[in-house]
């Protein structure tokens, strides 16, 4: 998949950039998007909600009234959770909300919705730059020029450029990130995805599959190496 190039000013180049198809062109696997989406909002919980039980609420923990000849029913202290001024029942507790999915899940997770979003067009290409100072209008005219205005966007950059994330975290509805900590959520959330030259060879490197199969296939290579020769 073919996608054109624009200038930093929003109009076209006539470069165009092929869209690797092991990260961009998979199949999407939902479930895959689901546990990772999942997780990162587990793991955004900050679980330190607590309410006080009976042991724990102020009062007296003296009988109200005697057990029998009142025609009420039994009653003991005023801590009771069925009082009003009584303890919670099984109320939250700290806790960690932490959930756990295996890396490969992840990127095919991440994989699946950089298709997703391949798929509906939504992925727009600029070349590489970058500002000396922050400066919020010419983002937003970037922005503009590409008739993007009132869209939610997640703008990927190849490596950490503070001045660019400066510049487009007061603009509503627009995220700036690193290509590398991009994550699936961020990705799914977004509308129209703008990645910088480097931010896709970023992603391609981070998530291409091919790599990942060559780093296998040399270190199991290394590894029966190092056990020949120690037999020998």
């Amino acid at each position: 998949m073919k996608v054109k190039v624009y200038k930093q000013d929003g109009t076209a180049t006539k470069k165009s950039v092929t869209l690797d198809k092991e990260v961009f062109g998979v199949e999407p696997n939902d479930h895959a998007i689901w546990l990772d989406v999942r997780r990162i909002q587990a793991n955004g919980r900050q679980g330190t909600s607590k309410t006080k039980e009976r042991g724990e609420v102020a009062g007296s923990t003296r009988k109200l009234y005697r057990q029998k000849g009142t025609g009420n029913s039994r009653a003991g202290s005023a801590k009771s959770p069925i009082r009003k001024s009584g303890g919670r029942t099984f109320g939250p507790r700290p806790r960690s909300y932490n959930l756990k999915v295996n890396r490969k899940t992840q990127h095919v997770a991440r994989r699946s919705a950089l298709a997703y979003k391949a798929q509906d067009k939504a992925i727009m290409v600029v070349e590489d730059f970058s500002f000396d100072a922050p400066n919020t209008s010419e983002f937003k005219s970037i922005l503009n020029s590409m008739e993007l205005g009132g869209k939610s966007i997640l703008f990927l950059t190849g490596s950490s450029d503070s001045a660019l994330y400066q510049s487009g975290r007061n603009v509503p509805k627009v995220t700036v990130r690193n290509a590398s900590d991009a994550s699936t959520l961020d990705v799914m959330k977004a509308q129209v995805l703008i990645l910088q030259e480097e931010a896709v060879k970023s992603l391609v490197t981070q998530l291409g599959k091919s790599k990942s199969k060559t780093t296998s296939k040399t270190t199991s290579k290394s590894t029966s190496k190092s056990t020949s020769k120690s037999k020998s």
